[in-house]
């Protein structure tokens, strides 16, 4: 099933069980997968066409009467378009507003460069209070909503729309917790820490390794702010070597905030797999993954490279 599918199915549910969830779109409703909520909460379900700054300014006004708002749009315009009123109005403000963008970086695929937010992680971070947060596969986005809508403050979250590798609901008794990063796989060789899509690019590089005895070790971070030091720290210490995977610009984002912690608290050799600070294009995603040098063998050389340098 699509990621925007479940996306509205557990929207839905949460708002039957609270009248103070309104989910505001800015005519991407049925892009999105939410236009359905319209006839089931005709007084909930709003569109404010296309006028993302107005979205972000009435979800504003609406949590500071006690509602609970969520706004959604695609990644470039749920952040890069109405970074004022996060900044103002939602973050300075102390406003309980949840954000969604759908198809951060490559995910946007045929809509290119412009529609490509390669910057959304890197210019959330940096203002004050806001938690980013990426699911990686529908059971990981059942389980996180609740927990998100009910966190009280901004939260963004960034999701694929389409459908995605399954990755959690093959591990038993799987629990998601906001702020605690998911040790996928343990090893001894090197650290993989990625989000989003690149989580099952990193599980398939660990696969050709495994195959030359080598053994990582995998991490999904979900939370990218605030990170989990402490997952981070503990595989550091036994691999020595990190690899950092994302779908976003290499600078500002996981890879960032990863070399930000490792350096303050246990120097470490760090490669990052990511957009190379350069615009997107056009393209269909395996494309483009191929294009950015973001692939399971693309990991699988910067472990060599890591291994050249640094033993």
């Amino acid at each position: 099933m699509e990621m925007r599918n479940v996306l509205c199915q557990e929207l839905e549910n949460l708002m039957n069980q609270d009248d103070k969830i309104i989910i505001i779109d800015a005519d991407l409703s049925k892009a999105n997968g939410t236009f359905s909520l319209r006839e089931k909460f005709p007084t909930r379900a709003l569109d404010v066409g296309i006028a993302e700054q107005n979205m972000a300014s009435i979800a504003a006004g609406l949590a500071s009467y006690g509602f609970k708002p969520i706004i959604l749009s695609f990644t470039p315009f749920a952040t890069r378009r109405i970074c004022d009123q996060i900044a103002v109005s939602i973050a300075y403000a102390k406003q309980n507003v949840k954000i969604i963008g759908t198809d951060p970086g490559l995910a946007a695929e045929l809509n290119g460069g412009t529609h490509m937010s390669v910057e959304d992680i890197g210019v959330l971070r940096s203002i004050p209070s806001v938690v980013i947060f990426e699911p990686v596969d529908n059971t990981q986005l059942k389980q996180a909503l609740p927990k998100v809508i009910n966190y009280n403050g901004p939260v963004y979250t960034r999701m694929f729309r389409k459908e995605t590798p399954d990755i959690f609901d093959k591990i038993n008794n799987y629990k998601f917790d906001l702020f605690k990063g998911d040790l996928i796989q343990e090893g001894s060789d090197v650290t993989i820490i990625a989000s989003g899509i690149l989580v099952s690019e990193a599980l398939k590089a660990s696969e050709i390794l495994s195959q030359k005895n080598i053994k990582p070790e995998i991490i999904n971070i979900h939370t990218i702010k605030p990170i989990d030091e402490e997952i981070i720290i503990k595989s550091a210490q036994k691999t020595r070597k990190v690899i950092t995977c994302e779908n976003h610009n290499i600078l500002g984002g996981l890879g960032s905030a990863v070399c930000e912690v490792l350096s303050k608290n246990l120097p470490t050799p760090v490669e990052t797999i990511g957009i190379k600070d350069i615009f997107g294009e056009v393209g269909k995603l395996q494309e483009l993954k191929n294009k950015f040098e973001m692939t399971a063998d693309d990991i699988v050389k910067a472990y060599y490279k890591l291994k050249t340098k640094f033993n």
